[in-house]
């Protein structure tokens, strides 16, 4: 299996750690962002959107990184995406809800905001996105918090796929200034999650800013 995807990048990271969590071969071909490479015609023949990471095995194409940590965690038994139905509805549920407002809203806007564009050379950040994504980061982060002083993992105290989706937003808590310290039920959660090997075995080196 190849894995299209930018190695710094947080949806590209959490399904390199997952592959090397389950010990499943993944080639990487880069996809450089900062260039546009995503827009070249040939990457998006495998993903039209012209995002990443794309997973291609065999004459099979897969995009969206929370689709991928499903697909790769079916591939053995095991207990991140178990054979229950109610385990992988809970599951998803976190990983939509990191999808539109975990991330989407908070962790993302942040990331852009205080990192990428540093990297990119786009400017300084804007105060009011920054403003914005604030109230919804502390809005999201009490319910986790108030979630996870419950229970280990996201689902129960058994580590799922829903834990390195949900993790991966907060991968540059530190450098987008994320405001996590009056969370202490997610800062232990985060340790425990980041400790696994898998996820310093595909740590990416970051770019220089531009």
């Amino acid at each position: 299996m190849k894995l299209y995807g930018f190695p710094p990048s947080p949806n590209t990271w959490k399904v390199r750690a997952l592959a090397s969590y389950l010990k499943i071969p993944l080639e990487l071909e880069f996809v450089d962002l900062i260039k546009g490479a995503q827009y070249a015609p040939a990457y998006l023949a495998l993903n039209p959107t012209g995002r990443t990471p794309t997973l291609v095995d065999g004459d099979f194409k897969l995009w969206e990184s929370n689709a991928i940590l499903q697909y790769l965690a079916s591939k053995t038994a095991n207990s991140l995406w178990p054979n229950d139905a109610r385990v992988r509805a809970d599951i998803s549920r976190w990983q939509f809800w990191q999808l539109a407002h975990w991330g989407g809203e908070a962790c993302a806007p942040l990331t852009f905001q205080r990192l990428v564009k540093k990297f990119l050379n786009l400017g300084p950040p804007d105060q009011a996105v920054i403003a914005k994504a604030t109230e919804a980061f502390n809005k999201e982060a009490k319910l986790l918090d108030t979630h996870l002083a419950k229970q280990k993992y996201l689902v129960g105290d058994t580590l799922t796929i829903a834990d390195f989706a949900v993790a991966a937003a907060l991968l540059y808590a530190k450098e987008a200034e994320m405001p996590l310290a009056g969370y202490a039920n997610v800062r232990a959660w985060l340790e425990r999650v980041t400790a696994l090997p898998c996820w310093k075995e595909t740590a990416p080196q970051l770019p220089a800013a531009a």
